[in-house]
């Protein structure tokens, strides 16, 4: 296996991992002449003159009797342009070659479809499946921003593929916390979902280095009561397994293994729940116990997604009939922002500007119910009526979208994109 990535090096110290045995040179991708390159394709893709030019003077905009909002801080963060810019490279240095994802680069369908129509095939992500078996030394595999299970790893390095490591250093720095876990006999209580990509890495790192750790995913407060009762008095180990099916490691025992533990994150969780996970757990050790010293916490929150957050918050201080929030449907830290706004006025979850089909009609995410739904607002989009409208956006969403999201509600309202100052 070849790491491609400059940084690999820095990944390998990172991760303490023993650096895997090479037949042949490493090869740089992110070579001057190739990301200049690169840089002008992913512009072309992704990049928006009228966010940047909104940004620029202060996110607001108003147009006759139609006001729209731009969060301070919204789309593409630095890890999500690197694993993109690093994507577009790969095909760049390797023109000829088979080049596989594991799973998506990025939670964004419009990323991931860039990449389809690029010749980028992605790998199955839930499962090892046999087109794994199929790979070759002549073949180059991505790892995407969320990083990649242990087991995956392993597979592609036995095929001895060239790797494109994409992983987020935010990421990184969650696994070398639960390594450390691991090392010391602490068991990680993972804040995230179990199912998800990120998730699913950070525990198999979670195992050690010898896979004796443990870990135990939890995602609600309600999980994390539960937890808590056990380790204040134990409880019915069959109720906990029923409930924590699929999210703990192999061999876990609730007797043994909430002695000592160490909370971490999927790092694109609402920081203020992860802070009353951490808070809720050390109460229950410092009850069983008289004190906290089998408790520990490293905060390995995103500071992207945590921007985000903190500008939504601030954003929402301020009048509006109506947010809209830009993303991919399964892009965790979107979500949340959707979470966080919808107390406060009405929130839509859109992929893009085509959920915004007419006056009548907006087509969004409904969180709850889990499946796309459409809601009638044709009194908020009137022309006639004074509207103030914001938009925000995950860390995993381009400006393109977010561009022509704000065109369609101009257009909507009767203003023609050339008032914006489009080019």
């Amino acid at each position: 296996m070849i790491w491609l990535d400059s940084d690999s090096p820095l990944y390998r110290h990172q991760m303490n991992e023993a650096p895997a045995e090479t037949k042949r040179p490493r090869v740089n991708v992110r070579r001057p002449d190739v990301m200049e390159l690169v840089s002008a394709e992913v512009a072309v893709h992704f990049h928006s003159s009228i966010v940047e030019k909104l940004r620029d003077q202060g996110g607001r905009i108003t147009v006759g009797n139609t006001t729209l909002l731009l969060a301070e801080q919204f789309g593409f963060c630095y890890g999500v342009e690197r694993a993109i810019d690093l994507a577009y490279a790969s095909r760049r240095v390797f023109p000829e070659n088979r080049i596989f994802l594991i799973g998506e680069i990025i939670h964004n369908p419009d990323v991931n479809r860039h990449l389809r129509e690029m010749g980028i095939v992605s790998l199955p992500w839930q499962e090892m499946t046999s087109g794994y078996d199929t790979l070759t030394e002549d073949d180059v595999v991505i790892v995407p921003a969320f990083g990649a299970p242990t087991t995956f790893m392993e597979k592609v390095a036995e095929r001895g593929c060239y790797v494109v490591d994409t992983t987020c250093g935010d990421v990184m720095k969650v696994w070398r916390r639960v390594r450390g876990y691991a090392k010391d006999g602490i068991t990680s209580i993972i804040h995230g979902k179990a199912n998800h990509e990120e998730t699913r890495a950070t525990a198999s790192r979670a195992l050690g280095e010898k896979g004796e750790g443990h870990y135990l995913v939890v995602l609600t407060l309600a999980d994390v009561d539960f937890v808590c009762d056990f380790i204040r008095g134990g409880g019915d180990k069959e109720a906990f397994f029923k409930r924590f099916a699929g999210s703990h490691s192999p061999g876990f025992d609730p007797g043994l293994h909430l002695a000592k533990v160490g909370v971490a994150n999927q790092t694109t969780m609402l920081k203020s729940e992860t802070e009353e996970i951490q808070r809720r757990i050390r109460a229950a050790v410092t009850e069983r116990d008289g004190d906290s010293s089998q408790f520990q916490v490293f905060d390995t929150i995103c500071g992207a997604t945590q921007e985000r957050q903190d500008a939504l918050i601030e954003m929402l201080r301020k009048p509006m009939d109506l947010l809209l929030v830009v993303g991919g449907y399964n892009s965790s830290n979107t979500a949340h922002l959707v979470e966080m706004a919808e107390p406060e006025l009405p929130t839509f979850f859109i992929r893009g500007a085509s959920c915004i089909r007419s006056l009548e009609e907006i087509v969004h995410y409904d969180l709850h119910r889990k499946e796309e739904v459409t809601s009638n607002y044709a009194a908020l989009f009137a022309p006639e009526k004074p509207v103030t409208i914001g938009i925000t956006a995950g860390a995993s969403c381009p400006n393109n979208l977010i561009e022509e999201t704000i065109f369609k509600v101009f257009e909507l309202r009767g203003v023609d994109r050339a008032a914006l100052g489009a080019e």
